[in-house]
């Protein structure tokens, strides 16, 4: 199984100051300095950010986030879907705009 983490609050996706560090120290900074900033593009399924929020649990969460880790079938396509923050994972399919 496949585990990733989402949002289950109105708000949005986001890391408290001390799990910001601790993720950017165990990392090695593969994301850049501009990913504490932009926390949307940090891959929900990395097994670091997973590790954390299990670890860590509430203490984790920033301003206005509430994350849950959700296991899906390691073959399926996903992706999270989102609506005022609250998110869930979707398994892809084809989309026309």
């Amino acid at each position: 199984m496949r585990k990733i983490v989402i949002n289950k609050c109105y708000g949005g996706f986001g890391l408290s100051d001390e799990a910001e560090k601790i993720l950017f120290n165990k990392a090695r900074n593969p994301y850049g300095k501009e990913f504490f900033s932009i926390q949307r593009h940090v891959n929900r399924s990395d097994p670091l950010l997973v590790e954390l929020v299990e670890e860590l649990g509430s203490k984790c969460w920033g301003d206005h986030a509430e994350l849950k880790i959700v296991e899906i079938p390691e073959d399926v396509e996903w992706e999270i879907i989102e609506y005022d923050g609250i998110e869930y994972i979707a398994e892809q399919h084809r989309k026309w705009y």
